[in-house]
């Protein structure tokens, strides 16, 4: 992870516009003010140009990981950590015991073993259950190392860690990007018996079926490119999650706020619309489904040097909440995120009612708050987690 300096900064809020701006952020994870046009912050806010994409390249036929890399702060720590994940989000993971959940990623990342072994002891987290395959199902010959989307399987497996620490970790890295090898990791990962996957990439050229298979909850990040919705969270069978910026210091119990994020994917999306969805603004698949946080969270990640640092991205949202379904245990029972359309659901996430992702109209697919279609938005779906509850419902 390269380098970066902390800039002071504020970031504004504004209507469905662009998405130039800064992360507010102090400390860990941020000062809240009200919603009155701008949210500051102190000494220690950084700009997203402080953030560069870790996968860049066509997203045509193959896929780029949505991991944004930020400030490295070896040997100390600074960002969103486990226990304030834990606390934001109302999470008490006891569940998960048996259960097997699979990162897919791309490429290898040959420390993914060590650096989580890391990650889990600093926070005191039991050592992990993890095994590593490569595409065909080998715990061997594995694909060629990538710091890149090393990076990517890193924060992966660290953020399933916080939300299930119990559960059994899988690995499954794809030879390639190239969109054939990464749904024949989906498929080998399905294989290996698990019951959530998670995927923390967007692109085009994937296969439908690969991401359908019955007793299977799919989740995938929504990209990191603003407004618009790519694979495979365009499919109806996949939870689409989309990323916020989380602040600290709001006021009632949960002392918690939450804006979109404001390169956060979302939006109307060319795959039918599901029967379940029955918004109007969007006559096909409407993403996303929920979100989380997607903003100056800390990883470890020494491949092929580093240590702590501070991360941003939907890949970030989509392995945290696919590890609060695998603690839940009704992963089996779920189809795509039509539970999380369901009004018992939405009274257990948290809302979203700030920000935007980028142009659209003014519509509720990219603007939150506009209360066009009850408290949903594109970026921020029905919501975040509160708790597990919502993930243990039946659709």
């Amino acid at each position: 992870m390269k380098r970066a300096l902390p800039i002071a900064a504020t970031f504004a809020i504004a209507a469905c516009s662009s998405n130039a701006g800064s992360l507010p952020s102090t400390g860990a994870v941020g000062t809240y003010a009200p919603a009155a046009g701008r949210l500051t912050a102190g000494s220690l806010d950084f700009k997203l140009s402080d953030y560069h994409h870790a996968c860049n390249g066509s997203r045509i036929n193959q896929m780029q990981c949505d991991l944004l890399v930020g400030p490295q702060i070896d040997p100390a720590i600074s960002g969103i950590t486990q226990p304030e994940l834990l606390a934001a989000y109302g999470l008490k993971p006891t569940g998960g015991k048996g259960t097997i959940i699979a990162l897919v990623d791309a490429f290898d990342n040959p420390n993914a073993a060590s650096d989580l072994a890391a990650y889990r002891s600093y926070f005191g987290i039991p050592k992990a259950n993890f095994k590593k395959y490569n595409q065909t199902g080998q715990q061997s010959n594995y694909p060629s190392p990538n710091a890149d989307w090393g990076g990517e399987e890193d924060l992966d497996i660290e953020m399933v860690s916080v939300s299930c620490p119990n559960c059994t970790i899988y690995l499954v890295e794809a030879t390639t990007n190239n969109s054939n090898d990464l749904s024949a990791a989906e498929v080998e990962a399905a294989k290996l018996g698990a019951t959530v996957i998670s995927n923390s990439f967007s692109g085009s050229g994937s296969t439908a079926s690969a991401f359908g298979q019955k007793g299977i909850s799919y989740f995938a990040s929504a990209g990191d490119a603003g407004y618009g919705i790519g694979y495979p969270a365009s499919y109806a069978n996949v939870v689409s999650v989309g990323g916020t910026v989380l602040l600290s210091g709001a006021k009632g119990k949960r002392g918690y706020t939450e804006i979109i994020w404001p390169d956060s994917g979302a939006g109307c999306s060319h795959e039918a619309k599901p029967s379940w969805q029955k918004d109007k603004g969007c006559s096909n698949r409407t993403a996303n489904d929920i979100s989380a946080v997607a903003a100056n969270v800390a990883m470890y990640d020494t491949y092929p040097s580093g240590g702590w640092g501070t991360v941003a991205g939907t890949s970030i949202s989509s392995p945290l909440t696919a590890g609060i379904m695998a603690e839940a245990g009704k992963a089996k029972i779920q189809n795509g995120g039509e539970v999380f359309w369901g009004k018992a659901a939405q009274k257990n996430l948290y809302p979203v009612t700030q920000g935007t992702d980028g142009s659209c109209g003014g519509s509720y697919l990219c603007t939150a708050g506009t209360k066009q279609f009850g408290n949903y938005s594109g970026p921020g779906g029905w919501g975040t987690p509160h708790g597990d509850k919502a993930f243990k419902l039946k659709p």
